[in-house]
C-alpha cells in the first residue's frame, strides 16, 4: 500500500514538472517571436521605474526624453498619440507622488524636507499653498526647534524664512525673547531690528530690560570668551631619523550654548578624511597652556567651503550669532580673534582690503589685513559693533597682510547641511562657466554623466535665469551669485533654467540636481578627453585643425579671459597639439604639456607646460 502511494506521488510530480516545462517552453517561444523593444521604449520603461520611488528624477528624465525624441528629432516618437498619452500620464503621476511626499513630510513634522519638496513642485508650476510654501514651512520648522530647545537651528530657520517672507510681529518677538533668554545679544538685536522696521511703535510691549540688552554692545573682552584653541594630535612624524610630534593647531568659536563650534575643515581634516592613515585625536582648550584640553568630535564638514562644525562638552561663556552677520565694504575696520602660533586669545585689528576674491570652489571670500598667522585658522572676524563678518581660513606667510576669511553669510547658508551631520551634500548641475564682457555667464564646458549633459545643454549657451529670476551682479561677481542660488538647495531637487543657446534660441530646462563631487573637475578628468577638459582647467577651447604630425592638431578657438592660458599669452587661432596631461589629485594640480605655434610670435614652434588647480571656482 505504501509502495502504491509512493508511485502515485512520483507520477504526480512528473506530471507537474512536465506541465511547468511545457509552460516555460511556450513562454520562451512567445518571447523569441516578440519583436525587441526600441530604444525609446526602453527609455520609457526606465522612466516608469522612477515615477513612484523618485518622482523628481522621473520628471527630469521625461524632459530628457522630450529633448531627444521630441518634435525636433528626426523620428519623433513623442508625437505618437499613444506615446504622448503615456508621457502625460507618467508626468501627472510623478507630480502627484511629489505632492504626496510633501504631504507626508508635513504630517511627520519633517519641515525642511517639506520645504525642499515645495521648491521642486514650484519648479514644475504646481501651487503648494494647501500644503504650505517654503517660508511657511521654514517657520514651522523654526518653531518646532525652538520648542525642542535647539536654539541654533531655530534662529537659522527663522532668519531664512524672514529672507523669503517678512516675519510677523508675534514671530519676531518670540525669537527675540528666546535670544535674550539665552544671552545672545547680536541674535536678539537681529530680531529687534525686524520689529523696529515695522510701521508704528511695535516695541511698546517689549520689556525695557530686553530692549536694553538687545541694543547693547559686546566688547572684545566678552567675545574672547567664546573663542577656543583647536588641537589635533596626529601622533609622530619622522624627520631626519627622529620622531617629532605632529600637532595641528587652529582656532574655533562657539555658535551655540550646547557646545557647537565652527572651525576650518583643513584644521580637522585628519579626523574625517578616509585617505588619512594614522592616529588623529581632536581637542579644544579654552585658556592658556595650563588649561585642560577637552576632547571634541566633528559633527559635519564642508570641504568646498573649508568649514567644519565640531562639538565639545564645554559650556561657553559667550556665543557668536550666525544670523546677525555683516556684509562689509572695502575699507571697513574689522577685528580677528584666534590663537596664532598657539598664543591664545589674540585680538588683531585691520581693515577689509578687498571683497570678491575667488579662492574657494564655491562663492568668493573677503581679504583682510588684520594680522593673521598659523593657528588663526577657524577664528572669527567681526566688525566694530560685534557682528560676525567671516571665518579666517587662509593667509600667505611670505606676505604679511594678505589674509582671507569665508564670509559670514556663506557660513550661515552652509550650517544647515553641516548640522545634518557628516559631509555636507552640495548640489551640482554639471558645467563650468565664464563671465563674458557683457556681464553674462557662458557655459564653456559640460561634464559627462551629469544632469546638464543628460539634457544636452550646449557649450556656448548663456544662463538667462534660474528658477524664473534673472541673476544680476557686479562685474566679476556673477558666477558666485549664481552659485549662491544653488547653494542652499539639496541634491535631488528640481531647478528651472532659462538658457540662450549659441544660435540665439531661448530654451527652458527643468533639471534634477545631482550631488556635487568633492572636486568636480578631477572627477570629470577621469571620464572625459584631455582635449575637452582643458577648457575648464586651462581656459583653452579647441577646434579641430589639419596637422602634419602623428598626433592630432587643434586650433585655439577661444581663450577664456583671466585663465591660465590667457596669462600664458596663448591667443585665438594658435595651432597646438597636446603632448601630455597629468593629474595629481593629492596636490590638487593638473599639468598640460603642449606644442604650440603662437600667432603673436610669428608661428615659431615652442613647447609649454601649463599648471592649473583642479578645484576651479567657476563650476555650477
Amino acid at each position: 500500500m505504501v509502495e502504491k502511494k509512493r508511485l502515485v506521488a512520483c507520477a504526480f510530480t512528473v506530471l507537474v514538472a512536465a506541465f511547468v516545462v511545457s509552460c516555460q517552453t511556450q513562454a520562451t517561444a512567445e518571447r523569441r517571436l516578440t519583436a525587441p523593444l526600441s530604444v525609446p521604449e526602453i527609455r520609457l520603461n526606465d522612466i516608469a521605474r522612477y515615477v513612484s520611488d523618485d518622482p523628481a528624477q522621473a520628471l527630469h528624465l521625461l524632459e530628457v526624453y522630450e529633448i531627444i525624441y521630441g518634435s525636433s528629432s528626426v523620428t519623433p516618437p513623442a508625437s505618437d498619440p499613444d506615446v504622448r498619452q503615456r508621457l502625460d500620464l507618467m508626468r501627472e503621476e510623478a507630480v502627484a507622488n511629489l505632492k504626496t511626499s510633501q504631504t507626508a513630510a508635513i504630517a511627520e513634522n519633517r519641515w525642511e524636507d517639506a520645504a525642499s519638496l515645495a521648491r521642486s513642485l514650484s519648479r514644475v508650476g504646481i501651487a503648494v499653498e494647501s500644503a504650505g510654501d517654503e517660508p511657511h514651512l521654514l517657520l514651522k520648522y523654526a518653531r518646532t526647534q525652538l520648542d525642542e530647545g535647539n536654539n541654533l537651528q531655530a534662529f537659522l530657520a527663522a532668519a531664512r524664512a524672514h529672507g523669503l517672507s517678512p516675519l510677523t510681529l508675534e514671530d519676531a518677538r518670540l525669537f527675540m525673547e528666546r535670544a535674550v533668554e539665552v544671552r545672545q545679544r547680536r541674535t536678539a538685536a537681529f530680531f529687534l531690528g525686524i520689529i523696529e522696521k515695522m510701521p508704528g511703535n511695535r516695541t511698546a510691549g517689549i520689556a525695557a530690560e530686553h530692549l536694553t540688552f538687545a541694543r547693547g554692545r559686546d566688547t572684545a573682552a566678552d567675545m574672547i570668551r567664546g573663542v577656543a584653541t583647536v588641537w589635533v594630535d596626529r601622533g609622530m612624524r619622522i624627520q631626519r631619523g627622529m620622531g617629532i610630534p605632529d600637532i595641528a593647531v587652529g582656532s574655533a568659536f562657539f555658535i551655540d550654548a550646547s557646545g557647537l563650534l565652527i572651525t576650518n575643515y583643513h584644521v580637522i581634516a585628519s579626523e574625517v578624511d578616509p585617505a588619512f592613515r594614522g592616529r588623529s585625536r581632536l581637542f579644544v582648550r579654552m585658556g592658556d597652556a595650563s588649561s585642560p584640553r577637552v576632547p571634541a568630535r566633528v559633527i559635519g564638514w564642508d570641504k568646498a567651503m573649508d568649514l567644519a562644525l565640531i562639538q565639545t562638552s564645554l559650556t561657553p561663556q559667550f556665543v557668536y550669532s550666525v544670523v546677525d552677520w555683516a556684509q562689509p565694504m572695502v575699507g571697513d575696520p574689522v577685528q580677528a580673534i584666534g590663537s596664532p602660533l598657539g598664543l591664545e586669545k589674540t585680538v588683531t585689528q585691520g581693515i577689509v582690503s578687498a571683497v570678491g576674491r575667488r579662492f574657494l570652489q564655491i562663492g568668493d571670500v573677503i581679504q583682510i589685513d588684520a594680522a593673521v598667522n598659523q593657528g588663526n585658522s577657524g577664528g572669527p572676524v567681526m566688525d566694530m559693533s560685534g557682528r560676525l563678518v567671516g571665518v579666517v581660513f587662509a593667509g600667505i606667510p611670505q606676505f604679511q597682510g594678505l589674509n582671507f576669511a569665508v564670509p559670514a553669510q556663506r557660513l550661515a547658508a552652509a550650517l544647515p547641511a553641516m548640522l545634518a551631520g557628516g559631509m555636507a551634500q552640495r548640489p551640482w548641475l554639471g558645467f563650468a562657466l565664464s563671465e563674458t564682457f557683457t556681464g553674462g555667464a557662458e557655459i564653456i564646458y559640460v561634464a559627462p554623466f551629469t544632469p546638464a549633459a543628460e539634457q544636452q545643454i550646449q557649450q556656448g549657451s548663456r544662463i538667462k535665469s534660474i528658477n524664473g529670476e534673472a541673476v544680476k551682479a557686479p562685474q566679476g561677481s556673477l558666477i558666485p551669485a549664481l552659485q549662491d542660488r544653488l547653494f542652499p538647495l539639496r541634491p535631488g531637487e528640481l531647478v528651472s533654467l532659462e538658457l540662450e543657446e549659441p544660435d540665439g534660441t531661448v530654451v527652458e530646462r527643468t533639471i534634477r540636481l545631482a550631488q556635487r563631487p568633492i572636486i568636480p573637475m578631477a572627477t570629470a578628468a577621469h571620464v572625459d578627453t584631455r582635449e575637452r577638459i582643458v577648457a575648464p582647467l586651462f581656459g583653452i577651447i579647441l577646434a579641430p585643425h589639419p596637422g602634419t604630425g602623428f598626433s592630432p592638431t587643434f586650433l585655439v578657438k577661444r581663450v577664456v579671459r583671466g585663465s591660465v592660458a590667457d596669462e600664458a599669452g596663448i591667443s585665438e587661432d594658435d595651432p597646438l597639439s597636446i603632448r601630455g596631461f597629468q593629474i595629481f589629485e593629492d596636490d590638487g594640480v593638473a599639468l598640460l604639456d603642449i606644442n604650440i605655434r603662437k600667432r603673436r610670435m610669428g608661428y615659431m614652434p615652442a613647447m609649454m607646460r601649463l599648471p592649473a588647480l583642479l578645484d576651479t571656482p567657476d563650476t555650477l
